[in-house]
């Protein structure tokens, strides 16, 4: 699923070092990915030397993939955001316990690839 996947942005990464999504984006940077942070709350700033903006249609550049750090009730919003970018990613990423059916089958239906309640720092780790 990360074949070809350059670019991650990170939907609902936080500042503190402690959960789970800022650990999963400097896991992903320190493997070669340039990842940048999706949250309203600290768009402008960095976050470990990682950019943030306040959504994904503020992206200055195309993303592959789209990690979703949202509980499942907001992961279609983002889903649906991602999809009407001018440039999609080609895979969205739904972190463990994120499940989203509806979302999963639009954005499949538009060609991109669709991971649901898994973690992609655990993939790369379990090699």
């Amino acid at each position: 699923m990360l074949a070809g996947v350059d670019t991650v942005a990170v939907v609902g990464l936080s500042d503190k070092p402690h959960r789970a999504s800022h650990e999963v984006a400097l896991f992903l940077a320190r493997h070669g990915y340039r990842c940048i942070g999706v949250n309203p709350a600290l768009a402008g700033r960095t976050v470990a030397g990682l950019p943030m903006v306040a959504s994904l249609s503020e992206l200055s550049h195309p993303v592959d993939m789209v990690d979703i750090f949202r509980a499942s009730d907001q992961a279609g919003a983002v889903v649906d955001e991602a999809l009407v970018l001018a440039d999609p990613p080609k895979v969205i990423w739904m972190q463990l316990g994120v499940i989203d059916h509806a979302a999963a089958a639009r954005a499949e239906a538009a060609g991109v690839t669709v991971v649901m309640d898994a973690c992609p720092k655990l993939v790369l780790a379990s090699g």
